[in-house]
């Protein structure tokens, strides 16, 4: 069997899995929904093994993206191509994030989903998550984002960086290390970059164990997820997980093809069928980081795009480039706004907009981690944090959807700036929707 069909193989076999997980999950919650029984059986039998599966993608994010944005910086080799891909990324991150806290407030001001909340249901609501919102309410507090932001992505210290898990940290730390390799006289780079190729290629050897137990990871966790799920509470909540749904997919099924095929030469279909590994294992596992090694290997195999492109836009879209997380955010803000009665115009929206896309960047690309950033966009503009103990119940579902919309963001701005260098062929096979196989 073939890489490409072996590829394809894994993707329908975490589809059966996400379907078997999902429908298995849903069943139980309608039969025995609340039950002792069914919280012992998902707490000590599904949720750790596809803690297993989760754990064991995310442990090699931060070798992988050290060694990815060294080896991409240093592959480009003239600084002065450097400094162009990193504007044109950084200009794709946010121009695209933004239209997405764009699609969502649109969305939000026409369909008005929080004024059609009973207050019996807006109590209710805050009563059943008020622990679980003081907890994510006290993290937000602990989170610092201004002028110490700037200053901690320069680590004092990388290793200890690398220990506390500090993304944006490792990511500068990386940076100024391909800069470096670039510098410094060829035969003694050379080492260096053995090394740093040698440990990437260990961590994909790593990742491929780990897929292998993908099926029955993604069943666990679907069926996590499914099985404590209460429609009751989907029903309570129907207008304004609609809403933002309804954006997601705008932004998935109208936004990314657009830009993939009027920037990037690339059909829709033949988009869509070679991303799908991606946004299976990014729907979930609902971390843009447990799913970056997924991401990085489809742009290089599937898509042709070149390893430094890889290797500098991808890692860095995946802590930076949210566009999923900003637009939820943006949907969930004004949201709570309107259950609270709090009147946002034009002028508070838009400071919405901006901190929904610097918030988003400040994100943890794991199950949750945009919930604290979304309290502190609350309480910028007079909504109280603990408003979320009203959506809380349903953001397990939205994250697993807004994931998808991040790790295809990342995937679309790598094919774009690959494309705008001139480093995807006119002609190459990703290029069109004629190919060997068939639609």
């Amino acid at each position: 069997m073939t890489k490409h069909h072996a590829d394809h193989a894994l993707a329908g076999r975490i589809l059966a899995g996400l379907l078997l997980g999902g429908a298995t999950g849903v069943g139980l919650n309608l039969l025995a929904g609340g039950s002792s029984g069914l919280e012992t059986l998902v707490r000590y039998g599904t949720e750790p093994v596809g803690q297993v599966f989760l754990r064991l993608m995310i442990m090699v994010v931060l070798p992988l993206v050290f060694c990815s944005i060294s080896l991409g910086v240093a592959g480009l080799g003239d600084l002065r191509k450097l400094g162009r891909i990193g504007l044109k990324t950084m200009a794709c991150f946010l121009v695209v994030t933004t239209l997405a806290v764009t699609i969502g407030l649109a969305l939000v001001n026409l369909f008005q989903p929080g004024k059609g909340l009973s207050e019996d249901v807006k109590t209710r609501l805050m009563e059943m998550y008020k622990g679980e919102s003081e907890r994510k309410v006290g993290q937000a507090q602990q989170t610092d984002f201004g002028l110490a932001t700037l200053l901690n992505i320069i680590p004092k210290n990388p290793f200890a960086a690398a220990v506390q898990g500090d993304m944006l940290a490792i990511i500068f730390f990386a940076l100024l290390c391909g800069v470096g390799l670039t510098l410094i006289p060829p035969a003694r780079a050379a080492p260096v970059i053995a090394v740093l190729e040698g440990t990437g290629d260990l961590m994909v050897a790593i990742i491929g164990i780990a897929m292998k137990l993908a099926p029955v990871g993604v069943a666990c966790l679907i069926f996590s997820v499914t099985a404590r799920f209460g429609f009751d509470l989907l029903l309570k909540l129907g207008l304004f997980v609609g809403t933002a749904l309804s954006g997601m997919a705008i932004h998935q099924f109208v936004v990314f093809p657009v830009l993939v095929w009027w920037l990037g030469s690339i059909g829709p279909r033949t988009f869509f069928r070679k991303a799908q590994t991606v946004m299976l294992t990014a729907f979930s596992t609902s971390s843009s980081s447990a799913t970056l090694p997924t991401t990085m290997a489809v742009a290089e195999e599937e898509f042709g795009i070149p390893k430094e492109i890889v290797g500098f836009v991808i890692p860095l879209g995946a802590t930076m480039n949210m566009n999923g997380t900003a637009l939820f955010e943006g949907v969930a803000v004004l949201f709570l706004a309107q259950v609270f009665g709090v009147q946002l115009g034009l002028g508070a929206q838009l400071v919405v907009t901006v901190m929904a896309v610097l918030m988003a960047v400040g994100a943890a690309g794991v199950p949750g981690g945009s919930i604290p950033t979304l309290i502190l966009v609350l309480q910028s503009v007079g909504v109280p944090g603990e408003g979320i103990a009203i959506i809380i119940g349903v953001d397990r579902l939205l994250d697993m959807c807004r994931t998808v919309l991040n790790v295809t963001g990342d995937l679309t701005a790598a094919i774009v700036v690959a494309r705008s260098e001139g480093l995807l062929p006119p002609h190459h096979p990703a290029s069109h929707d004629q190919k060997s196989i068939p639609e």
